[in-house]
């Protein structure tokens, strides 16, 4: 049966209140560094793609160990929980697609309620990350594709689509969906969003909801 409308949110700083390549960069002893391109990539102002092998390329040597100490210093986004209870009341369905990484996304997703969720993959050798993505980066365009995809998946037409991010590579699937929600969002982002939330609490978007 199709689904009646499609939510679908960012991860990091979005969906919950962390960037887990930070919190995977201090087991490297490098999360300020990582933490400073982190923030140059969400206002806009380099390529995520080429910032995100820089910054995974410090991942080299963390230990596998790493991403059970990052889930669980996870915090999910206030209201994170309500609003994906109302998707599922009204008929919806609420997918994440992430520059992060499916090694914690595989995990809290489904313990958030989420329905689909994408992310990038972390090549491994030797009980440890080598310091490179493995397959094709998740960026901007393929954000946007995914949200296509998903929503010609389940029957929704793109106008009762909603896409609620933070940073300059939720643009591509803000613009694409009926309804692009800058969230927690860089001022890039507020700026061409469709509509702002100011609070951080995700609660928020219930009402904007169909019934």
């Amino acid at each position: 049966m199709p689904a009646r409308f499609l939510v679908v949110l960012d991860a990091d700083s979005t969906l919950i209140r962390n960037e887990v390549i930070e919190l995977l960069a201090d087991e490297a002893g490098r999360g300020a560094e990582v933490a400073a391109a982190t923030e140059a990539a969400m206002r806009g102002e380099v390529d995520f793609a080429t910032s995100l092998r820089s910054r995974v390329d410090a991942l080299a040597g963390v230990p596998v160990e790493a991403f059970d100490r990052a889930i669980a210093r996870i915090e999910p986004t206030p209201g994170v929980r309500d609003l994906i209870a109302a998707v599922h009341e009204r008929g919806g369905l609420v997918g994440v697609v992430s520059g992060g990484f499916h090694e914690v996304l595989d995990v809290i997703a489904p313990d958030l309620g989420v329905d689909v969720w994408r992310a990038n993959r972390l090549s491994v050798a030797d009980g440890a990350l080598t310091g490179t993505v493995d397959g094709e980066i998740v960026d901007a365009r393929a954000k946007a594709d995914t949200l296509r995809r998903w929503a010609d998946d389940n029957g929704v037409p793109l106008s009762r689509t909603f896409a609620i991010g933070d940073g300059a590579n939720d643009l591509e699937m803000m613009a694409v969906a009926g309804l692009g929600l800058a969230f927690n969002a860089k001022p890039a982002v507020r700026g061409r969003a469709d509509l702002v939330i100011g609070d951080v609490d995700l609660a928020q978007v219930i009402a904007l909801l169909p019934r």
